[in-house]
């Protein structure tokens, strides 16, 4: 299968590994981790242990900032190769400036539901791992290739929906599982939040960028 351009998912991969590649050289993990990584508790309010720090990332900002931060070579491999695959065939679909609009709303939806869950985590949320899961889920909604039928009233479309979002978190609660025996290690509703706004968005930006056509 022919892998498309996709200037806007080249983008993102090489901001992504120039700032990874800053922060590494220079020593400011520790640093980034803490002035841009997504704290759910901030978002509730100030934080002194972290005020003490000095110069953080606004609160409101930090599910941008922290989707470009990670934690280690692996997990910005891991999420890079991920962008890379299916990035740049649902940047085909909808065009890079709504490509735009998906991956950021995906880190907010991913930041927002991982807020809800546990609102006064001290533990702060790194990767682009929910925006490119906003990816994810619009990549399933465009080339699934299984036709689902209605199920009584609901669409057909809205079943896909459905099952892909059930699909999604059976597969993020195994992660969780097998990765540390519970769902401390990895953000798994983040991952989730991100993977339903990009089913939810996938329609919307299609009939945005062919209105009219």
């Amino acid at each position: 299968m022919h892998m498309p351009a996709g200037k806007f998912t080249n983008g993102l991969i090489i901001a992504n590994v120039l700032i990874y590649l800053v922060i590494w050289i220079f020593g400011w993990e520790q640093q980034a981790l803490l002035r841009g990584g997504m704290f759910p508790v901030r978002l509730s309010g100030e934080v002194p242990e972290l005020a003490a720090y000095g110069w953080l990332v606004p609160a409101w900002l930090t599910p941008l900032s922290a989707a470009f931060l990670h934690s280690g070579l692996l997990h910005l491999g891991f999420n890079m190769l991920m962008l890379l695959f299916c990035g740049r065939f649902v940047e085909q679909a909808i065009g890079p400036g709504l490509m735009a609009v998906l991956y950021l709303v995906g880190a907010y939806a991913a930041a927002i539901a991982q807020y809800a869950v546990d609102s006064s985590s001290m533990i702060p949320m790194v990767g682009a791992s929910g925006a490119i899961s906003a990816i994810l889920g619009a990549y399933a909604l465009l080339f699934a290739r299984n036709r689902v039928d209605a199920v009584g009233p609901i669409p057909g479309h809205v079943v896909r929906i459905v099952w892909l979002t059930l699909a999604w978190i059976a597969i993020q609660l195994m992660i969780g599982v097998a990765t540390s025996g519970n769902l401390q290690g990895i953000a798994i509703f983040a991952h989730i939040g991100g993977f339903v706004a990009g089913l939810l968005l996938t329609r919307p930006l299609l009939g945005w960028r062919f209105r009219g056509a």
